[in-house]
């Protein structure tokens, strides 16, 4: 039913790179969520007038609150979809970001004001009727919601939406608070204990949890996550599809919104190769990137030497000394320069984010190790940072 949805309402819907297609994912998404939602508050808001159960007031208006946040996200998807700007030459693409942000902050203030309510109906209940209608209105929704879930998990994986996927782990939250209503609203009536209003605090717990985990996923990629895995192995394989091409290093990922990823990366070329043919070889990576993964890309050439065998000798030696320090760490960028007596050695380490030994002292290890093995060997090291993340 959902592709089905999708082909007649998203024009162009399988080429999800493209901008454009991405907003009127968005805009079909949101306008799908404001029906649903606004129907949804409707007919629960006409169960709690019956019933008189403030649990099941207070999950209408957590639907009422959700139809406003798909309004809010249609909005997102729109200013996102805007084109770059003298203002803004990486286009808009993080509004979405913020879209999702905004959602999220309201949906915890929901939460507060639902707990609120429910605190007070636990201090002064309320006797409650019972109805057949009721029940089955609150099971419909369960139903409904479930599939907005779906819905929106299987939309938000295909553009690769953290928002929209956000809003798909508030609609199963929203699942699991009706479903409490519900079943509080059967043990009242079958019992005879009022236990709506704790009924209504557990809702409430429930829509605070969706909203501090909304916000957190879409939090991540504005403050700045690393790029995941998968995206850097592709872009390495690009890359390396030209047999000129020894290796890559130095791989940093920007991103600026959804469809709008950028990324810088050394590629190592033989020092004896031909300049002009080299620089070819670099100018297809980057076509054969831009055009397979939609992705901006700078590749900066370094020249290797990789036909000496004293300096293959003396880099062994040091990814050796290095991997028994931590495997983790990474070496790049390793040359030589010879005196009459002392040899440097000059290359750059990579270390991630918060590991053991402080930069002064991996420095100072791996210098010592070095010396240790090779009197005539100094080294000269540069630390740099994994900004690609061992579990990206």
């Amino acid at each position: 039913m959902i592709c089905l949805l999708v082909r007649a309402f998203v024009k162009d819907y399988e080429n999800v790179k493209d901008p454009e297609v991405r907003q009127r994912y968005g805009m079909f998404s949101g306008a799908v969520g404001i029906f649903c939602n606004v129907l949804l508050f409707a007919a629960k808001f006409v169960a709690g007038t019956i019933t008189g159960s403030v649990s099941i007031a207070a999950d209408a208006f957590n639907n009422l609150s959700d139809a406003g946040s798909s309004i809010v996200t249609m909005l997102g998807f729109k200013i996102a979809g805007k084109p770059a700007d003298p203002e803004h030459p990486y286009g808009h693409g993080r509004v979405e970001y913020i879209a999702g942000l905004v959602v999220a902050a309201a949906i915890v203030v929901m939460g507060f004001e639902l707990l609120k309510s429910s605190f007070e109906k636990i201090l002064n209940p309320e006797h409650m009727e019972f109805s057949i209608l009721s029940v089955a209105i609150l099971f419909a929704s369960i139903v409904v919601k479930m599939w907005m879930a779906y819905f929106y998990r299987k939309l938000g994986k295909r553009i690769s939406s953290s928002a929209m996927e956000a809003t798909a782990t508030d609609s199963l939250s929203d699942c699991i608070s009706t479903s409490v209503v519900l079943i509080s609203l059967v043990i009242s009536m079958a019992a005879g204990v009022n236990i709506d209003g704790y009924a209504g605090a557990v809702v409430a717990v429930f829509v605070l949890i969706a909203g501090v985990g909304a916000g957190r996923d879409v939090l991540q990629p504005l403050l700045g996550q690393p790029p995941k895995k998968e995206f850097v192995d592709e872009i390495e394989r690009l890359v390396m599809e030209d047999e000129h091409i020894i290796g890559i290093h130095d791989m940093i990922v920007h991103d600026y919104g959804p469809g709008r990823v950028f990324a810088t990366l050394h590629a190592e070329v033989p020092h004896t190769m031909d300049f002009m043919e080299a620089h070819d070889c670099v100018d297809l990576a980057e076509q054969r990137v831009m055009k397979e993964l939609g992705c901006g890309i700078s590749i900066h050439m370094d020249p290797i030497v990789n036909d000496d065998e004293n300096v293959a000798a003396l880099k062994k030696m040091t990814q050796d000394i290095i991997k028994e320090i931590d495997s983790s760490i990474k070496m790049h960028d390793f040359r030589t320069t010879q005196g009459p007596i002392i040899t440097n050695l000059i290359f750059d380490v990579v270390v991630p984010f918060g590991f053991r030994m402080t930069d002064e002292e991996l420095i100072t290890k791996i210098k010592n190790e070095i010396t240790a093995r090779n009197k005539k060997c100094r080294a000269v090291i540069s630390v740099d940072k994994d900004y690609i993340g061992a579990d990206s």
